[in-house]
């Protein structure tokens, strides 16, 4: 790899996950190169829109010019093309808000679209949210239909912990993953976010390999209640088969139903 291509891309990310605001002593600690060698980084970035800098402070942000690249990705995903009008199905069936996902290189899921709950009030879009895979149902159930190795992979490396309920036991997530492959979806409660839980499911390709995942999120007393769970489940289950069609998936997605 080109090791000034290397060192921008990690200012990149200190500065989205670390910052919002990085001045140069701090990146140059951070990534373990001189202030130098950051500051003619920085003006070169700068230069391209990817970052900016702050007037009075001098530190350094995120630029606009990565929006663009942002949206430019999202648009290359055929899943999300896909997904829009399933996802509004989804949404007006269980009453609640609908996330579609994919698996981030290093260890995240990307949410790639968001579908608002019908008829609720302010709501924040959570498009480009990145979680960790172990905490969530979208990333649950996406892993579980990975091959082998690559699920051996990601329980044996980091595995994070979000709240109390986040699960970091491999023997535990391994016993979930093998659940979702006979139910066909996963069910989260509080290990992302206190107060919130989520049922999703995986989504497959014409090879039949799982290329993301689409899934509820909402309270967890009204999305895990004993009236509203399994109606929950059998909908975003339903609704990622049918994606999963359209995508070019066989009709083997057939569930080992155990409910």
């Amino acid at each position: 790899m080109v090791q000034s291509i290397q060192r921008a891309a990690r200012i990149l990310r200190e500065l989205s996950t670390s910052g919002p605001r990085l001045g140069v002593t701090e990146l140059a600690a951070r990534i373990g190169v001189s202030k130098p060698t950051v500051h003619a980084l920085l003006r070169s970035l700068e230069a391209e829109g990817l970052v900016r800098q702050e007037k009075g402070t001098s530190k350094y942000l995120l630029g606009p010019a990565l929006l663009r690249l942002g949206n430019s990705y999202l648009e290359t995903q055929e899943l999300r093309s896909h997904s829009v009008a399933w996802a509004d199905t989804l949404a007006e069936r269980t009453g609640e808000a609908v996330w579609v996902a994919v698996l981030d290189g290093d260890r995240h899921i990307l949410v790639v679209h968001h579908a608002f709950r019908h008829g609720s009030g302010a709501q924040i879009l959570e498009l480009g949210a990145s979680i960790p895979w172990n905490t969530c149902a979208l990333g649950k159930s996406l892993v579980s239909f990975l091959p082998q190795q690559r699920q051996k992979e990601l329980l044996e490396g980091e595995l994070a912990r979000l709240t109390g309920k986040s699960v970091v036991d491999p023997a535990v997530l391994a016993e979930q993953l093998e659940e979702t492959r006979q139910t066909g979806y996963t069910l989260e409660d509080q290990e992302s976010a206190l107060g919130e839980a989520s049922i999703a499911s995986p989504v497959f390709d014409r090879s039949g390999d799982p290329v993301g995942a689409i899934g509820i999120i909402g309270p967890v007393e009204r999305l895990l209640s004993e009236e509203n769970r399994q109606g929950h489940a059998v909908a975003v289950r339903d609704v990622a088969t049918l994606l999963s069609r359209e995508l070019g998936a066989g009709r083997g997605i057939a569930w080992r139903v155990t409910d």
